[in-house]
């Protein structure tokens, strides 16, 4: 409803007035109309980004998580994070930012971190992941800007323009490896409350390398309980803050020893958060643990098949003490195919490690880049059939490779083991090591 008054002349309307309220009411519906109609796109735009953002932090031993999301105001972008579950105990750690606005930056988004998520199960340090996924989005951008739409129009629906921040920390070790594809570096949180902002060599945007421009990985060593913050650009800029301002507001922020994650993210929000976000801003704060070196244990192992009897012996009596009997059969077992294959096909260093996490997790290394792959033998091989056995005993296994070798894992929960099999069902162990692969 709209209403008019005349407060200088006591005459009606006329016709001219009436033109006018009609040109003033005409606006201001297209006016509402394109309010409800933008109203209704954020939302759209707000649901779909959420839906596309983890709900639940994957169950991981590695590190303690708190995140923050928050949209922006005016147009929700391609911010997101996410905590990723590797083999051998390790997490990754993954913060990305899509340039632009609405359901297109959203949708973007959503395409990269599901990309993040399927070369993630390769195992490959994160300057090689960063490759893959730079050539992913040239690729879909190629095809995307160079087509037409039904109605014969040119399509500019690329996601050009989108950053990344991959790392992986293993709480064996106490190593973070990081690489960037043009995002802004983390902070990191010494325990005693020190802040630093470690120098990364970061590369290009993805889409904008084509797969040629190399990323580079750098190493850092955390004591436990360091804290490492990853975030968006969002959080320290602002209009009347530029990113150096920022980053100090983080550091002062961040300074504060003895808080947990969720505690510090609170922090970081009340100190920079701007009143009227311009931006998305997503922030994920992880504090290191170590894995107890009572739980570890590592052998090296000579190229000679008579070494893996003693080894496998080793380990048995390693899972004792870890109150794991019901998991020595499987282990065993497992253990004795992959020593054996390293040991007549890899190369030296040949090791062996188990680490008792959430799982016991069985690694052997070799000095040998060749593939591995599971094949079924036919009834009158006689060999062949040492992976089938891993993938049988096994809750799940596969393959990482290292500057040099590679690394077979293979993981076993508890409840999972043979702890008593029938004498009949139980193979000779020695027995096998003789089988051909």
């Amino acid at each position: 409803m709209a209403n008019f008054w005349r407060a200088d002349t006591p005459e009606p309307f006329g016709e001219e007035d009436l033109s006018f309220a009609e040109e003033l009411a005409a606006r201001a519906a297209v006016a509402i109309d394109n309010a409800r109609r933008f109203t209704r796109e954020h939302a759209m735009a707000v649901s779909l980004q959420r839906s596309l953002l983890p709900r639940v932090l994957p169950e991981q031993s590695a590190v303690e998580v708190a995140h923050r999301y928050l949209p922006a105001k005016a147009g929700v972008g391609g911010d997101w994070f996410d905590v990723i579950p590797l083999p051998g105990a390790r997490v990754a750690l993954v913060v990305g930012d899509v340039v632009g606005h609405g359901l297109h930056a959203a949708a973007a988004m959503g395409r990269l971190r599901t990309a993040v998520h399927n070369f993630s199960t390769l195992d490959v340090p994160p300057d090689e992941l960063l490759g893959h996924l730079d050539e992913l989005t040239g690729r879909i951008d190629s095809r995307e800007t160079e087509g037409t739409d039904g109605e014969g129009r040119r399509r500019d629906e690329g996601i050009t323009g989108a950053t990344c921040l991959y790392a992986i920390y293993d709480p064996a070790s106490g190593v973070c490896t990081v690489a960037s594809a043009g995002h802004p570096g983390p902070a990191l949180v010494a325990p005693d409350g020190r802040v630093e902002f470690p120098a990364l060599s970061p590369g290009l945007p993805l889409g904008l390398g084509l797969g040629e421009a190399p990323f580079a990985s750098t190493e850092l060593r955390l004591p436990e309980g360091s804290k490492l913050v990853l975030f968006t650009d969002g959080l320290v800029e602002d209009q009347g803050r530029d990113f150096d301002a920022g980053l100090g507001l983080l550091r002062s922020a961040l300074a504060r020893p003895d808080r947990s994650p969720e505690q510090t993210c609170a922090d970081v929000f009340a100190t920079l958060l701007p009143p009227a976000p311009r931006d998305d801003i997503a922030l994920l704060v992880a504090r290191t643990r170590l894995l107890d070196r009572e739980r570890i244990a590592e052998w090296e192992v000579v190229r000679d098949p008579s070494a893996v009897s003693p080894v496998r012996n080793a380990a048995a009596a390693k899972l004792s003490e870890w109150g794991l009997d019901g998991l020595a059969f499987s282990a065993e077992l497992i253990l004795s195919e992959l020593i054996t294959n390293a040991v007549r096909y890899g190369a030296d260093p040949v090791r062996v490690r188990l680490l008792h996490d959430r799982t016991l997790i069985c690694e052997v290394s070799d000095g040998s880049s060749t593939s591995p792959h599971l094949r079924h033998a036919a009834a009158t091989d006689e060999g062949g059939r040492g992976l089938y056995l891993v993938a049988q005993y096994a809750e799940r296994w596969g393959t990482r490779y290292g500057r040099r070798g590679k690394t077979i894992w293979a993981e076993l929960r508890a409840g999972t083991g043979t702890s008593e099999p029938a004498e009949a069902a139980m193979p000779d162990l020695d027995a096998l090591e003789d089988l051909a692969w």
